[in-house]
């Protein structure tokens, strides 16, 4: 198992125990965590997935897409830092992950 932790806007943190293989925007949605919408289901359309991953873990996750990069343009909020958490796949070395949530969604 892989230990996710989101942090609603709000300060509300949830600390999930997921599967590796799962994408970071599944994990919050088949556990409710709030602030995570996640409608297009993970293709990589939509940006309401879109989190902020903890500065400590930016540079263990994996690449930004050009797509990816593309639906960031468009987010509120955006920060160097923002990434949409569909395209995040869990794994043994993302072990203790940190994710805020922003405030809103696209």
């Amino acid at each position: 198992m892989v230990k996710v932790i989101y942090v609603e806007s709000n300060g509300t943190e949830h600390a999930l125990d997921l599967s590796p293989g799962l994408s970071v925007m599944r994990g919050a949605v088949e556990n409710n965590v709030r602030g995570i919408l996640g409608e297009c289901g993970g293709a990589c359309q939509c940006a309401t997935c879109h989190v902020y991953v903890d500065p400590a873990w930016f540079d263990k996750v994996s690449d930004i897409s050009a797509i990816e990069e593309a639906l960031l343009e468009d987010v509120c909020d955006g920060q160097p830092n923002s990434r949409l958490s569909c395209q995040i796949r869990l794994s043994e070395a993302l072990d203790g992950l940190v994710v805020r949530l922003p405030a809103r969604q696209v």
